[in-house]
């Protein structure tokens, strides 16, 4: 299956998801530092449809800095009902523009992502498939905005649920997801991964 392929079947069941939450979960705190559940939702469907122009303006009004346009991203969709926002989800499952970036690894690996900023601070984990999980892992080694390797150097990281590892040194072992979100810069995934190489890994991420 392709990246591309792999994408789309991630948003799609992400949609599905998000279509059985209650009003409650949705204004949950998600992994993302003053974001809910919704902005979460909202940041990931927040670029579709865009022309090149007003994704230029957008990064323009946000100084060409991550946070600052991600946040006006949001704000763009502060009035959408969550159920549009889950239609947008659905209609743009095949990826393009910005997602369609690396074949669809862009839209498989930060959907993939968000889905487990959501389902980790309320307690509904998932088992992602293993195909889709190690594309996500191999991209976000090297996915410009995240350098999942750079917070991997020196140790050696081994799935203990898929056949994945990467790097060298001392070893931090935990389930594919854990190391995926690790990568990711999330530090509620730490308590999840043991090894000698665990605290070395966590000064990089705390």
């Amino acid at each position: 299956m392709t990246p591309l392929e792999l994408a789309r079947r991630e948003r799609e069941e992400f949609a599905d998801f998000l279509s059985d939450l209650t009003p409650e979960q949705w204004h949950h705190p998600s992994l993302c530092s003053g974001w809910s559940v919704r902005d979460v939702v909202a940041h990931c469907v927040s670029f579709e449809d865009l022309t090149a122009r007003e994704l230029a303006t957008r990064f323009v009004k946000g100084r060409l800095q991550t946070n600052r346009i991600n946040a006006l991203a949001v704000a763009a969709l502060a009035d959408h009902p969550t159920g549009r926002l889950v239609g947008i989800l659905r209609d743009n499952a095949e990826p393009h523009g910005l997602g369609g970036g690396f074949g669809g690894r862009v839209a498989l690996t930060d959907n993939m992502i968000h889905q487990q900023d959501i389902r980790r601070p309320l307690r509904l984990p998932r088992r992602i498939p293993t195909e889709r999980l190690c594309a996500a892992l191999d991209f976000v080694r090297y996915a410009p905005t995240i350098r999942g390797a750079w917070r991997a150097r020196g140790v050696r990281l081994v799935a203990t649920d898929v056949d994945w590892s990467h790097g060298g040194g001392l070893e931090v072992r935990g389930t594919g997801e854990a190391l995926l979100m690790v990568m990711a810069g999330r530090p509620d995934a730490l308590a999840d991964l043991d090894g000698a190489g665990v605290v070395r890994l966590a000064a990089r991420v705390r």
